[in-house]
């Protein structure tokens, strides 16, 4: 083997990155509402039993997708394609009401794993529909977050929902009353977008009705300033997420409006040697539904590619846990009193 190329288990590759230096932003990957997601199926397997099923993608990342069907689970965009009486499990993006109130009519066992600060948005809009006001909803059309959202809003009381994604749609917005009007916001934003369109909606309804916490998840908000740390110190930026990854897109947003470039793949085969050069320095972080694997994977490639030493960036330490469902917080205590005191767990 020459000294221009070296082999990984992508092939033998030129050395398109010799010399680069690899920086790991802090934090990166799972955050505690998809660690909570990934951990309701697991455990709904287990005490269930194949097949479960699930609405939706429990998160966004195909990676995981695929190694929770081959356990048993079945992803379904309907309520329709549950057999009566199944498990069903609600994504992490949360669900409309609406879909709520069929499920448990069909008598399907319902387990929620809609991310806690989701359902606090969800609390929010509910809060505001039973007072009759029009409700403004910052995010993007189509993600099924933004769905589950305004699928909360109960117009019974008079008010009207609205969904914003830009500067320019605040001024096309048309309100039953200016003076009774609340906005919430998609949890994966842009923390400086999100701002700047709250900022002018303030301007237009001085009254306007916020939450009392900031929408925007805190884990979205430390990955972002985890490129922002980056962006002095590199000369390219690798988002690793799904492409339908709200926040991983956003990611390199931030990045891209810093003036870096960057580029989002969902796995290590996506990276492109023409974005490389000798002695680039490379910035890595991951989507907040990205396991580490994928992360561990790129860095292999690139070191591949001639990338040298990998620096982990200072940043936050993320602490943050949700407990499980009730339901399977029962069902997990039982097994483990059952394992403990030598009977076979529950079937």
């Amino acid at each position: 083997m020459s000294n221009s190329t070296q082999r990984s288990r992508f092939g033998a590759l030129p050395e398109a990155a010799a010399g680069a230096a690899l920086l790991l932003a802090k934090p990166r990957g799972f955050c505690a509402g998809v660690v909570r997601a990934v951990q309701v199926v697991e455990l709904a397997l287990e005490a269930h039993g194949a097949p479960v099923y699930v609405l939706h993608e429990i998160i966004h990342n195909h990676r995981v997708l695929a190694e929770l069907a081959e356990r048993g689970a079945v992803f379904v965009d309907v309520l329709d394609e549950v057999p009566g009486g199944s498990c069903v499990i609600f994504s992490a993006h949360g669900v409309a009401g609406s879909v709520e109130r069929e499920a448990r009519q069909r008598g399907l066992q319902v387990i929620d794993a809609t991310c806690p600060l989701v359902a606090k948005v969800h609390i929010e809009v509910m809060r505001h529909a039973r007072a009759g006001r029009d409700l403004i909803v910052v995010g993007h059309a189509g993600h099924p977050e933004v769905a589950g959202t305004l699928g909360r809003f109960d117009t019974s009381c008079g008010g009207s929902a609205h969904l914003v994604e830009s500067l320019a749609g605040v001024q096309a917005l048309l309100v039953r009353d200016p003076e009774r009007v609340a906005v919430v916001t998609q949890t994966t934003l842009s923390v400086d977008d999100t701002r700047r369109i709250l900022i002018a909606l303030r301007e237009r309804y001085p009254g306007i009705i916020e939450s009392r916490r900031d929408d925007i998840c805190y884990a979205t908000q430390s990955r972002q300033n985890g490129v922002r740390n980056l962006l002095p110190l590199v000369d390219l930026i690798i988002v690793v997420g799904a492409r339908n990854s709200s926040n991983s897109n956003r990611l390199r947003e931030v990045a891209q409006s810093g003036g870096c470039e960057a580029h989002l793949v969902q796995d290590a085969s996506e990276i492109d040697v023409r974005w490389l050069r000798p002695g680039i320095a490379i910035g890595i972080t991951a989507g907040a539904s990205t396991p580490a694997v994928l992360v561990d994977e790129v860095v292999e490639r690139l070191q591949g590619l001639g990338a040298g030493v990998v620096t982990e960036m200072e940043g936050e330490d993320e602490s943050v846990s949700f407990p499980l469902p009730v339901s399977l917080q029962r069902k997990t205590a039982l097994r483990e009193a059952r394992t403990t005191s030598g009977d076979e767990p529950e079937s």
